[in-house]
């Protein structure tokens, strides 16, 4: 399981760093795929809820380090996703194109819940995604356009990345 953990985190902060260089060139309406929140999902879906929550966890801690947001808002967010989609492990089959896609979705909507929540509690604080903005739908969009395409570049490192290393 540690091993599934370091490599998730390894591979989710390589594209965040893609995803804050390359891709910001790239984006529409000012929103990036959030390619990382679908590497915390993959893991967490084929691992179970222990490795979601750890790879959640230490990935957003080191995406906290890496940003301007406050420490800690970044873990608590990614922890919450990995451990809800960890909980569904073995609930579906893995397909390759509808399962991701639906999970990726739900994941980019839990992150601006969870953002939009968090902005009323600490309202100045805590940037949040308007939610009748272009900026959550763009994202939504993207982030649900590339997960079948994700989960199979994924499903190569199924050695690093998954117990057992099949799935």
């Amino acid at each position: 399981m540690i091993k599934n953990v370091i490599w998730t985190v390894i591979f989710g902060t390589v594209a965040a760093v893609l995803q804050s260089t390359l891709l910001s060139r790239l984006a529409l309406y000012r929103a990036v795929p959030d390619i990382a929140l679908g590497i915390i999902v993959y893991s967490a879906y084929v691992n179970g809820t222990m490795t979601g929550q750890l790879s959640g966890f230490l990935y957003g801690i080191a995406l906290d380090f890496l940003s301007a947001a406050p420490l800690g808002l970044n873990a608590f967010v990614r922890t919450i996703i990995g451990a809800l989609t960890g909980l569904m492990k073995e609930t579906f089959f893995l397909d390759v194109f509808l399962l991701p896609m639906f999970l990726c979705a739900a994941a980019t909507l839990i992150k601006a819940l969870l953002l939009f929540l968090l902005s009323l509690l600490m309202a100045g604080v805590i940037p949040s995604y308007p939610l009748a903005s272009p900026l959550l739908w763009t994202e939504l969009a993207m982030n649900t356009f590339i997960a079948p395409f994700l989960f199979a570049f994924l499903k190569r490192f199924n050695s690093l990345l998954t117990r057992g290393g099949a799935i």
